[in-house]
């Protein structure tokens, strides 16, 4: 419905923005500043590393349970959603097994040098325009949160973005279990 109305209306976008809360768009801000931070090669921790993918795991979840959990669609949409996740961290694993190159680790800093990737930030706006345009279709049709198929739709999308974030932590993890081994085989890089 709201592609529908974006096209016979298109002002009805500006109310749309206008009804936003603030919070919203410091929120955006902030996902936009974590995302555009990671198009350029960079050094980061572990922890910070790892941390991102499971806020936005976090945020998804939320997302999935706000929106249908009242409606007593919230625990079959969280199957859906973690399903997804795996055979999508499953599937972009077969595919890619290993880190970006120019991936590396430092053991004794705890620390990555990573390249830059646009990914991250298209993760990220991913997983904010679905909860941003869910959240307006629950307000414009609120009979929707009842919906099997859209419930099962939206998590399943929600399923996808983690299963990438997942896949990329995965990577990260190997590349340090490798670092890790290197020194106790004898094996030189």
């Amino acid at each position: 419905m709201l592609i529908e109305l974006l096209i016979r209306q298109p002002g009805a976008m500006v109310q749309i923005v206008q009804q936003t809360p603030y919070w919203v768009w410091g929120l955006l801000a902030g996902l936009l500043g974590l995302g555009a931070n990671q198009m350029f090669a960079r050094s980061a921790g572990l922890l910070r590393v790892l941390a991102t993918p499971v806020a936005m795991a976090i945020l998804s979840a939320y997302g999935v349970i706000s929106a249908f959990g009242s409606a007593g669609e919230g625990a079959r949409a969280a199957g859906v959603w973690l399903a997804a996740a795996l055979a999508t961290a499953g599937l972009a694993l077969w595919l890619q097994p290993q880190a970006a190159p120019g991936t590396t680790y430092a053991a004794s800093t705890r620390s990555f040098r990573l390249p830059g990737s646009a990914m991250p930030l298209a993760l990220i706006l991913g997983i904010f325009l679905t909860k941003y345009l869910v959240s307006v279709e629950l307000v414009m049709q609120p009979g929707l949160a009842l919906d099997t198929t859209f419930a099962l739709q939206i998590a399943t999308l929600y399923g996808v973005f983690n299963g990438l974030f997942a896949a990329r932590s995965v990577r990260l993890l190997r590349v340090v279990r490798q670092s890790a081994a290197l020194p106790c085989t004898g094996v030189t890089a």
